[in-house]
């Protein structure tokens, strides 16, 4: 009757308004992590500085002498936090897109693991969904390993943003932080760095499967010292969700690019996702594609204190092969068509 048919009307409402209340989360929360990438450290650093010339200077003062203190933290492990890392709002992140966590071998926790992970992005918003958060389950998947998203140091020089990032078990990418983690801090620790950085991102686009790796050794010399396995990462969609002006090797953009690259650690892009109100507009928002990152097969590493270049080299081809092999057989099921072919720069 009339009464049942209203009140059908008013439960599809009901779900209408709460799929709405969802996608807006969702939006929510990417670009809360958009903005935390882009300018939360000069933020941070500049609220402090005004903070100093008011009357409250002395909560400047006092978290300053404590950042002083706690300098060394980041290069000794970090502080994560469990409770940030399962956040409610990095489910909404998740899903946003969505991305998701493929496993295909057991890691033991005997062993300690560097995770190559491959491309870039623009933002790498599959390596941090995945490693510094528990939205796709990783401590589940991989249960007694402990992953650290390895990162620009510089970041760790900016106010609260460090303590941000070492809430999620991110790390600086160098060498004494990466040392401390394999050497230092007993066995299950899986460091994730995002090998082709700054210079893979200048030519990630959609539609393109690119990686800058062929000259990229220094994770496999890492590995070797310490005789940590190494495990190939592809994330199938990361170049998807943002559209990039590409400019050509010699000309002034690239030239500019590579200056900052060189002296400040990153790459300046142009790029653009979609508006926060409307897709079909232009924004910092990324376009909402599904992100995959499957785990490969890790890789055994015997321990050489001092590798030769040689070794080094036997080893990086290995992980090449492997990195290619794995991007052949999961290509197909994840939208790719098979005679796509991954690109090795």
């Amino acid at each position: 009757g009339t009464g049942s048919n209203i009140l059908s009307a008013l439960q599809d409402l009901f779900w209408l308004s709460k799929s709405k209340v969802e996608k807006q989360l969702q939006i929510i929360s990417v670009l809360q992590w958009v903005l935390t990438f882009l300018i939360m450290g000069i933020a941070c650093t500049l609220i402090l500085m005004y903070i100093l010339c008011t009357d409250c200077w002395a909560i400047a003062v006092l978290y300053l002498a404590w950042l002083v203190f706690d300098w060394n933290t980041p290069k000794k492990g970090g502080r994560r936090s469990q409770w940030v890392r399962s956040w409610a709002i990095w489910r909404y992140f998740r899903d946003y897109f969505p991305i998701r966590l493929v496993k295909t071998h057991n890691l033991l926790t005997t062993r300690n693991y560097i995770f190559g992970y491959h491309p870039h992005g623009i933002m790498g918003l599959g390596a941090f969904c995945n490693f510094s958060t528990e939205a796709t389950g990783v401590s589940q998947k991989f249960p007694g390993i402990r992953p650290y998203l390895a990162t620009l140091a510089g970041n760790f020089r900016m106010p609260i943003l460090r303590d941000y990032l070492m809430s999620g078990g991110i790390c600086p990418v160098n060498r004494d932080s990466i040392d401390y983690i394999l050497s230092k801090n007993g066995s299950g620790n899986a460091i994730i760095i995002v090998v082709g950085g700054a210079a893979e991102s200048l030519n990630c686009t959609p539609g393109k499967n690119s990686v800058t790796l062929k000259h990229r050794k220094g994770f496999v010399r890492l590995a070797l010292r310490h005789g940590a396995d190494l495990v190939p990462v592809y994330s199938f969609g990361e170049n998807e969700v943002y559209q990039q002006v590409i400019f050509e090797e010699g000309s002034w953009g690239r030239w500019v690019q590579k200056k900052f690259q060189k002296h400040i650690g990153f790459a300046p892009c142009i790029f653009h996702g979609r508006g926060l109100f409307s897709s079909n507009s232009w924004g910092l928002l990324p376009y909402s594609k599904p992100i995959t990152t499957v785990v490969g097969e890790p890789i055994t590493i015997p321990k050489i204190d001092n590798p030769s270049q040689k070794e080094v080299d036997f080893y990086h081809s290995i992980y090449v092969d492997s990195l290619i092999k794995l991007f052949d057989k999961y290509k197909s099921k994840f939208g790719l068509p098979e005679t796509e072919v991954l690109e090795v720069n």
